[in-house]
């Protein structure tokens, strides 16, 4: 089982930019492709990015498409999601997800604790 930890949230005023990043535990990281998804007070986790394991093919959600970057660096086991122009919406607590061997996945399995992120208007 992979181990997923996230970190890089914060607080940033809108238009500004953040950097997340999850570190994956295991030697079949590169196998896997990786997504991250939100959660706000009240709601379902809602999907964000996903890339696949080689990197090669990306997905978002139509809220962030032109705005935040996935990409993985598969010799450091880690997947990062790049947040530029950043409004109050996106404010919510952030998870990285192990989504199995297939792009793209329906399935995909979270074991962090998330990092918080806060855009102040």
């Amino acid at each position: 089982q992979v181990q997923l930890v996230e970190s890089g949230g914060g607080l940033v005023q809108a238009g500004g930019s953040l950097r997340l990043s999850c570190a994956a535990s295991g030697r079949t990281f590169s196998r896997y492709t990786m997504g991250w998804f939100r959660r706000t007070p009240g709601k379902d986790l809602d999907f964000v990015a996903a890339i696949s394991w080689s990197g090669g093919s990306t997905g978002y959600a139509d809220s962030v498409k032109g705005r935040f970057t996935i990409s993985r660096d598969n010799a450091k086991n880690t997947v990062y999601l790049q947040m530029n122009s950043l409004k109050p919406e996106d404010t919510a607590v952030y998870y990285c997800a192990n989504g199995g061997s297939s792009y793209p996945s329906k399935n995909f399995e979270s074991s962090g604790q998330g990092t918080q992120v806060t855009v102040s208007s």
